[in-house]
This record gives structure tokens, sequence and C-alpha cells, in this order.
């Protein structure tokens, strides 16, 4: 390696540089440095003026710490605020005069470059191209720079840090601006006949398998300004695919790279690819036959995806989409719901995916898929439909073992009768091992407690896999889909399960928005309570309640509710979100518009006309099927389909309000290992 001078670390050769030293040259240095490492990558000769040589010149600024704590209070949305403080900032890097060590070292540098060169001066901070936030364009960078204003530049550099976009975007995104340095890259300048930039994944389509170039002719910095349209080359599995050249006469186009010159550097940036381990984005420029590269970071605008050990294409369903929680989960939420998960799941982006790749690829199980998938959420369906329609995406196979279908609707055993004992005895089981749970948890505690919650799950799989509840569930959504088609194919009549599952019995969430409208009505007839409901500000506010007119009997319902159903919450299947029972201020706004919106005796009356408008329409398609010619039979069966729906489809809903409730004691006791660690 060869010695290059340095200053305390104040200077660093590109020579010199590795992963290890970001924090010392920030995002584009440690690229760069690696890039340079690259066997067959050229990258223009430079140094980076380290994070040390900022950290010298900030300690010279009055006050620094204190006028940095003073923006970190600010929020994101206070543009005045941001601008006079980070405006003050910037003025008071520029006033500091650099350091004569720091000084000396940069100017040896910029001659040890050539005494006719010009350079390129690039900010590289430490919050810089990362793989979550690339602060793109957000920093100062400046090009034919003269050896005598190198210096001059690095100091605008250091002083972008506090540019008013940059400031507002560490806001946003959370960085702290007391953590955050600058560091500088210095190279010499090339002069390319062609540059510009490549993206190893298309950047519209999110397409791995494609590598998007844009040229422009001479220097780039025109397109990177926005200033000029590029041509554009589309190169996938070793060809160009398309090429879109935007120069020339209206007769013969002329792109400004060759064919072969777009797939030679389609090859350097799967290289760089490769190296980084991430679909990146790349500047490069072409000097006489050679390409430079200049810049590389990570692409941060693609959803990650997961590996694929085969390498093939896959087609993954998003869980979250499924049960309405399109928010990524916390770790120990991915963890305790994969382990809860009935099939294998794989992560991306802090969310759980299936691969039903398999399933749709099988001539047997694609219909069943597709229905199922598509009855569950109709833009799933359709965007499974579009990928099994392109027919070059997923190889059909030949006659695989089906997988099984990651959603209820599929066909499954015989139907079995509709007895209301069937799912009386499925709750009561369900219910016989929370009560177990809640009884022998206390007793743990430390690592006891996290190997009895990882045995604990198996009985939760247990219970959600069991045959009789998988038999339940399918044979209410089956009696649901027979109904719809035949009474469509036989009476022209539309969604008719919708009305005939109104006012289900043993629904435990319409129970749950029921006893909501009962709560309301025990609240309502109490103003003061009403009023100090719209003043709540804090998780609280139960002990305080009782000291108003009516409060003791509304504090009573609202804890009688919580006992019931303060396990749930919004994005309830990740176990790190709060419970009601945690924060019940979430409900008070729920509270306050039943009190308002309805009147007494809601629940029971809104139950009651559900019942009797399903009754109606039972009553009526029957009358109607016997009406046509061999209708009997038709009414009979459609009879036992409607008795069916009405007896099992209120079930649907309960296996995963037992596991929220199991979720909810096993977090309670989380929550206490955790407090007698603090303490």
């Amino acid at each position: 390696m060869t010695e290059h001078p340095t200053t305390d670390r104040c200077v660093m050769g590109l020579e010199e540089i590795d992963a290890s030293s970001a924090g010392l040259v920030g995002g584009k240095g440690a690229h760069l440095g690696q890039l340079a490492r690259i066997d067959g990558i050229l990258v223009p000769g430079g140094f980076c003026v380290t994070t040390e040589a900022f950290r010298r010149v900030a300690r010279e600024v009055p006050g620094i710490g204190a006028r940095l704590e003073r923006l970190s209070t600010v929020g994101p949305g206070d543009a005045a605020a941001i601008r006079t403080l980070s405006a003050d900032l910037r003025r008071s890097l520029d006033a500091v005069a650099v350091p004569d060590g720091v000084e000396a070292a940069i100017t040896r540098s910029v001659e040890r470059l050539g005494e006719h060169a010009t350079f390129a001066v690039r900010s590289s901070a430490t919050a810089e191209d990362l793989p979550s936030a690339s602060f793109a364009g957000l920093h100062d960078s400046y090009l034919h720079v003269d050896r005598g204003a190198v210096l001059g530049h690095v100091q605008r550099c250091w002083a972008s840090l506090f540019s008013e976009r940059a400031v507002t975007y560490r806001l946003r995104n959370g960085f702290d601006h007391r953590r955050v340095r600058m560091a500088v890259v210095v190279q010499t300048m090339v002069h390319p006949r062609a540059a510009g930039t490549l993206f190893t994944a298309d950047p519209l389509t999110s397409n791995r398998k494609v590598v998007t170039i844009e040229a422009v002719a001479g220097p780039g910095d025109a397109l990177l300004a926005g200033l000029v349209s590029p041509d554009t080359f589309e190169v996938r599995g070793g060809q160009v695919v398309a090429d879109a050249g935007t120069t020339g006469s209206r007769h013969r186009r002329r792109t400004t790279l060759s064919h072969a010159e777009a797939l030679r550097l389609a090859h350097l940036g799967r290289r760089i690819e490769a190296h980084f381990a991430r679909p990146q984005d790349i500047e490069w420029c072409l000097v006489d036959d050679d390409f430079w590269i200049v810049q590389s970071r990570p692409i941060t605008t693609l959803f990650p995806i997961p590996p694929a050990p085969d390498g093939g294409n896959h087609v993954y369903v998003s869980v979250g989409h499924q049960q309405m929680m399109t928010d990524p989960l916390k770790p120990l939420g991915l963890s305790i719901w994969q382990m809860t998960a009935l099939r294998p799941m794989t992560e991306a982006g802090g969310r759980l995916f299936v691969d039903v790749t398999q399933g749709l690829a099988s001539p047997a199980s694609r219909a069943s898929y597709l229905e199922a998938l598509g009855t569950s959420d109709p833009l799933t369906g359709d965007a499974l439909q579009s990928v099994v329609d392109r027919g070059d995406f997923i190889p059909a196979l030949g006659d695989p073992e089906p997988a099984p279908v990651p959603v209820a609707g599929a066909r499954g055993p015989s139907p079995i009768d509709a007895d209301p004992a069937t799912v009386a005895g499925l709750v009561a089981r369900a219910r016989a091992s929370l009560a177990t749970l809640q009884q022998d948890i206390p007793s743990r505690a430390g690592a006891a407690l996290l190997d009895f919650i990882a045995a604990d799950l198996q009985e939760l799989k247990a219970i959600l896999s069991a045959p009789q509840s998988v038999q339940v569930i399918r044979a209410a959504i089956d009696a649901s889909l027979w109904l719809d088609t035949h009474l469509r194919e036989w009476l022209g009549e539309e969604d008719a399960a919708a009305t005939l599952s109104e006012s289900l019995p043993g629904n435990v969430t319409s129970e749950m928005g029921l006893a909501l409208l009962d709560l309301a009505d025990v609240i309502r007839p109490h103003p003061d309570v009403v009023d100090f409901l719209e003043h709540v500000e804090d998780d609280r506010f139960l002990d305080r309640l009782p000291a108003v007119g009516g409060g003791r009997e509304a504090r009573e319902a609202i804890v009688a509710y919580l006992d019931a159903y303060g396990m749930r919450c919004a994005g309830e299947i990740d176990i790190t979100r709060p419970r009601w029972s945690e924060t019940p201020t979430a409900l008070v706004p729920l509270i306050l518009s039943h009190v308002k919106g309805f009147g007494p005796g809601a629940a029971a009356r809104r139950f009651e006309q559900g019942r009797a408008k399903a009754q109606a329409k039972r009553e009526e398609l029957l009358v109607r099927l016997r009406a046509l010619p061999g209708g009997a039979s038709r009414a009979t069966e459609t009879e036992a389909m409607i008795d069916r729906l009405r007896t099992f489809m209120g079930y649907r809903e309960y296996p995963k309000y037992h596991m929220v409730s199991r979720y909810a004691v096993y977090r309670r006791a989380l929550l206490g290992e955790a407090d007698r660690l603090v303490r």
C-alpha cells in the first residue's frame, strides 16, 4: 500500500480507505475507497479530508454544542427556525480559520495529484449514502476546481452540512445533528466523451434483473442537474433490450454509447453490485475507451425482496395486507408472528410474506389459489392473475405436490353438520387453554419465561390448526361461496351471502362493536363525563374519572369493556403494539363518536335489524327457488347452506381473537420482565 501523509488522520488517500473507514471519511468516501479496491474498476485518484479535520474546525465555533442542541429541538415543519439556525451555523463555520496542520495536509495532498490537474470537491457526510437514506444532492459538490481554490471549497462543503435541506432531511429521518460529521472527497477531474448514471435495478419498475443506463455526451453534470434528456439503455440477460436515443438527425439516430459499450458498462455495474451486496446507483464517465466510476450508492427507493436460494422468480403475498395491517412490524413482532404462523414466512422491509410460487405454477392448485386470494383481497387476486397471464415469470410445473393455500377459502374436508355445539366446544377448549396460560405464566422469569412462551406458542399453533376448527371455517367460507355462485346462477342474485351473514351469532368482532354501543349508553346520560372525556390528554384519566358526576359508573363500564377487549389495538398482530388496556385514550374518540352518533339501545336494535334482514332474505330466496321448475331440491340444498353459513361464519373471527388474547398475556409478562431488568 502506498504511504500517504496524514496529520492525525485529517487526510486519507483513497487507497487507504475501506468499509471500516466510514466514520472518518463518510458514506461517499467509504464507497469510493471500496470501489478503488475492486479489480478492474477505475476510480479517479484523490483523497478524503476526514471528519477529524471537520471536528477540529467545528470545535472552534463558539457555543457549537448549545446551537446544535437548539437545532435538534426544532420540528421538521418549522421552516423559519430551520432557516435562521442553519444559516447561523453556516456563517460561523465559514468564519473559522482552518487550523494550520489541517491546511498543510490538504495542500500537500493536492500537490501530489499533479500540477495541472483540476479537481472535484464533494461532500461526504457520515449519514450519507446509507442503505436507508442517501442524502443525495443535499450537500455541496463542486467540479473543475483549481488547485488554489480547493481549501475554500472544502470549507463550503463543511458548511453545507447545515444547509436548510440537509437539516430538514435529518429532522424528518431521525438523524441527530450532534452525531453527524462531514468529510470531503477531493479527486482529479476526468474529461469524458460521455457520462451518466447506471442503476443495477430498474428505478421505475424495481426489476432487479434489468440494468438501466442513462448517458449524455461530455460531462454528466448537466444530466444530474436535469438540464438535458439522456440516451437510455436497458440491459437484461446480457442483451440490450431497450435503446432510447435522443440525439441525432431526423433520419439517423445517434447514441452516446454503442451497444457493446453499454453491455460492458452493465457488466461493471453488476460487479459493483456484487461487492456491496445490494442494488446500486452508480455515476460513471467514459474517457477514451475506459469507464471510470466516480460514485456508487445504494438505491434507497427499492422495496427489499426476500432472498431466493434457487435464484429463480418468486411470487410473495403480503401477510399484513391479509390482516389489514400494512405497517412494518418490530423485530419482536416479526419473531412472534413467525413462530405462530402455520406455514413458512419470510421477512422483507419489516413485513412478512408467504411464497405462493409453487401453488401458482401447479395446474392442480392454481385455480384454488387465485380464487382464495382473490376472495380475500380482489386487488391481490388481480395482481396474481396478471403474473400468471404473463406466462414467462412462473414456469409451469408438471404435476407437483400442491402446497396448501395460505388463506382460508380452499375446498376443505367434507362439510360438517351445522351444529352450534361444535362452535361452543371449540370456544370452550380455547378459553380453558387461555386460563391455564394465565395461571402458569406469572411464576416464570428470565430465560425460563422466554422458554415458556416459546413452548406455549406451540399450544397456540395447535389451537389455530385444530382440524375441527379449520373444518368449521372452511365450511363457512365454502357455504358463502356456494350461495353466491348458485344464487347468481339460479336467481340472478348478487352478493346474497353478505346479507345472509348479518348479525351472526358468536361473531366476537361484531360483539365488540355492539359492546362499545352499550358502553356509550352508560356514558351518554352524564354530560360531565362527556365533557371530561373530550379533554382527556393522558392514559391515567380513569383514575380521575370518578371525581365527576356519573364518573364512577362510567369508569366501571369502561374497565369492564377493557377487561373483555382491552387486549386489542390497531396492528394487533404485532405484539409490540400497545394494547387498549395500556392506552385507553385510544378508545376515547370511538366512545365519544358513539355517544353523539347513536341513540340509547342502539346495540340491541342494530343487531335485531340485521338478524331480521338476514331472516327475510332467507325466506325470500327460498320462496323464489321453490317457484322454479324443480326448485324444491335447490331450496332444500340452499337452506342447508344458509344454516351452515349462519352457524359457522361467526366463529371465523374467534381464532384471531384468541391469538391476540394470548399475545396480550405474553406481552404483560415480557413487560414485567423488562421492568425487573431495569430495576
